[in-house]
């Protein structure tokens, strides 16, 4: 799998506010009411991630949680991480 150009790159980040590119991983904090929402929102990221068989790195702390997509078998950023940050994103608030 092709590791994503600038191009591909900026056009995600464009499309998915929110969403800031740290060398070669995607990441973005959401921030909720308290820790059974931001618990909630774990567990939809969980079914999305288990479905598309590629799994962010998560850290949730109370009523935060960060999310860090990287496809570390390639090395770096490809589609499958865009393609899973975009499903994360149309997930139901």
């Amino acid at each position: 799998m092709a590791l994503l150009g600038t191009a591909a790159r900026q056009e995600f980040l464009a499309s998915c506010p929110g969403w800031e590119l740290e060398g070669e991983t995607i990441t973005k904090t959401y921030t909720f009411a308290d820790f059974v929402e931001a618990m909630g929102f774990v567990n939809k990221v969980a079914l999305l991630a288990e479905r598309a068989n590629h799994h962010p790195d998560l850290d949730l702390r109370w009523n935060r949680v960060t999310l860090r997509l990287s496809t570390h078998s390639e090395g770096g950023l490809t589609v499958r991480d865009t393609d899973l940050a975009a499903a994360i994103e149309a997930l139901p608030a």
